[in-house]
């Protein structure tokens, strides 16, 4: 049996509580891309001990620069882990490789956007990350099946000012679902 799924692009993919796996236990993603060859998506709810200072300084950019915002670094997912994504809403400034994910969200790839956003020139609603999520043709929709995955359209309040720690919880309200009230406990009849 074959069935069409609809994008989950501009959604938010939350974890069930019984989900062990030590890289998506506890998350919420912000899907960037879903079609019949796969899925990609960043996780917005993992902090890194890591700040936008030190990963320049890593990168080795032009040290002249005084870091004005020194936003937090999150983990973005298992894949690239080295590599940086910076989610954003979308604006004039042309970066060197941006997808646009929404009218209103971008996903960027290169450094300059990370060189705006340290000089203070870049936008305010920016997420850092390092690595991605990715899903291979029907993964992502047998796991949904599989109850590992609760989807809801992304919001960006939540995205962009909420602290980390809270995401995950305000992402399941806006279901009507408080995941604290949900079992870890998986039954099977």
């Amino acid at each position: 049996m074959s069935f069409k799924t609809s994008s989950l692009r501009d959604q938010f993919l939350i974890s069930m509580p019984h989900m062990h796996d030590a890289h998506f236990e506890h998350t919420v993603t912000y899907i960037c891309d879903h079609s019949e060859y796969g899925a990609m998506g960043i996780v917005i709810n993992r902090p890194l001990d890591l700040r936008l200072d030190a990963l320049l300084k890593h990168l080795d950019t032009e040290d002249s620069l005084p870091v004005k915002d020194n936003r937090q670094i999150y983990a973005g997912g298992p894949v690239q882990g080295e590599r940086g994504f910076v989610l954003h809403r979308c604006q004039d400034s042309p970066w060197l490789a941006t997808y646009q994910v929404t009218n209103e969200v971008c996903l960027t790839t290169s450094i300059d956007i990370l060189e705006s956003i340290a000089a203070g020139k870049g936008t305010p609603d920016a997420l850092i990350a390092l690595g991605y999520a990715g899903w291979g043709a029907g993964q992502l929709e047998r796991e949904i099946s599989d109850n590992a995955w609760l989807s809801c359209p992304a919001n960006l309040d939540i995205l962009f000012n909420l602290p980390a720690e809270q995401r995950l919880h305000a992402a399941a309200s806006t279901l009507g679902i408080n995941l604290d009230l949900l079992t870890a406990q998986v039954g099977h009849t």
